[in-house]
């Protein structure tokens, strides 16, 4: 068997914690190829090692003395290597940053180093050979993700190696320009490696054990979720459940890898089984609930709107034109109803409603903002009649005023809207009848 194993900044952040993760790794020969993060936080008044680089070029592109905050970065990772016992030296490291950093080097670089300086320390404490991410992970000149060189490229490097150590977060322009993939990459570099090796599991550990019912910090102690699907962790994911990056899903749905989510700090703890799909029946109606809060809604009404044909084409051109995408579009006979994020729309405002007006000429236009999206997912709705109308039972019951609904044609989640005020009190309410009151 063949396995992945991508770490997070939390197992990462000290010597006690890369202990941690070199007990599990050597504890499983199948465990052959690492991707770790940067350095997290070690207690809740630290700050994360990429949070410090950014802010380290941020301060040298304005001009202003940097010597402090890289000498503080130095140190943390002076404090693991002393705290492994390993010979390693990063003065020439942190020289050549400093010198990329004085010839005008861009924030994508510097950002990286967090993951490459953390590669080379594991690497050194497994005694794993080193691939720098930036020779195998590769971007076009633009600097979009090219997944088909990539693959290649890390194909032919791993053939021949039976372990190896690649730092996520990161890879290369044709040119050799550093390129980052966006906060929480290095989940899709393990799942990039994961599917060029023909990896057989995916394991990503991090400082929870798996998936969870719902969030922890609105839900007291929800229920763990043992195994979930592809489809429904991309559902939860894009609405809020950060466990995982998105985008890390879609290499290895290809391949049909599953992924385990494991907690580094609770080894024996079997996390969440990710997986293409299961005859593993779920335990409850619903998999998971998730939202996000910050959107807002525009609403066009206009009678006979349904017999114009292009209607809703129009209507989303408008937002096209001015850059913006949209979440759902709920309609009606006389309305079309767009959410879209609420900070993306404030700087286009007025421009969207003149638009809107010189496209479809409506009878009116209808702005509300403060609004949520909350995804309840889950594969068993499929089977269960009268999901929707539980909810609305239980929104009802908690005095929650529902402002739209969208249900798939898969049957698998189920949107619902409501003002920000109330997204809390929502989670809650539908956590209680489809969880609580089954226990």
């Amino acid at each position: 068997m063949k396995k992945v194993v991508k770490f997070g900044g939390s197992s990462l952040a000290s010597a006690e914690q890369f202990q941690k993760v070199g007990d599990i790794i050597r504890a499983e020969e199948d465990r052959r190829y690492v991707i770790p993060s940067a350095p997290g936080k070690r207690d809740a008044a630290d700050s994360k090692v990429t949070d410090l680089l950014y802010t380290l070029w941020d301060t040298a592109s304005q001009g202003q003395e940097y010597t402090e905050i890289i000498q503080h970065i130095r140190a943390r990772y002076d404090a693991i290597i002393q705290g492994l016992g390993l010979d390693l030296d990063f003065t020439e490291e942190f020289q050549t940053i400093e010198e990329k950093i004085r010839e005008g080097v861009g924030v994508d670089y510097v950002a990286s180093r967090g993951e490459y300086l953390n590669g080379r320390i594991m690497s050194a404490y497994l005694g794993f050979p080193f691939v720098d991410a930036a020779d195998v992970i590769a971007f076009d000149a633009d600097g979009e993700f090219d997944d088909r060189r990539t693959d290649k490229l890390l194909a032919e490097r791993l053939e021949n190696l039976h372990t190896a150590v690649i730092p996520g977060f990161y890879g290369a322009r044709p040119d050799g320009t550093v390129q980052t993939f966006s906060r929480g990459g290095s989940d899709i570099t393990g799942s990039l490696v994961a599917k060029a090796s023909h990896a057989d599991l995916y394991e990503n550990w991090t400082d929870v054990s798996g998936f969870l019912m719902a969030d922890p910090r609105i839900v007291k102690d929800p229920v763990p979720i043992s195994t979930i699907t592809y489809r429904e962790m991309r559902e939860l994911s894009y609405m809020g459940a950060t466990v995982l990056h998105e985008d890390a899903i879609f290499p290895l749905r290809k391949e049909g890898i599953p992924i385990n989510v494991r907690n580094t700090n609770d080894p024996e703890n079997p996390g969440t089984m990710v997986v293409e799909s299961t005859c593993s029946k779920p335990r409850y109606t619903i998999t998971g609930i998730g939202g996000k809060k910050g959107f807002a809604s525009i609403t066009i009404e206009k009678a006979m709107m349904n017999a114009e044909v292009g209607f809703g084409r129009r209507v989303l051109e408008v937002f096209e034109d001015v850059g913006m995408t949209f979440e759902h579009t709920p309609s009606g006979i006389d309305t079309f109803s767009v959410f879209v994020n609420q900070h993306e729309l404030e700087p286009h405002e007025q421009q969207v409603i003149a638009g809107l007006h010189r496209s479809v000429r409506p009878d009116m236009i209808e702005l509300e903002s403060d609004l949520a999206l909350i995804a309840v997912v889950g594969r068993g709705m499929r089977r269960t009649r009268g999901t929707a109308g539980r909810i609305f039972s239980a929104l009802a019951h908690a005095h929650v005023n529902v402002k739209m609904i969208d249900q798939g044609s898969s049957e698998l989640n189920i949107i619902i809207g409501v003002e920000n005020r109330d997204f809390e009190a929502a989670i809650k309410a539908i956590y209680e009848i489809f969880v609580i009151a089954q226990i």
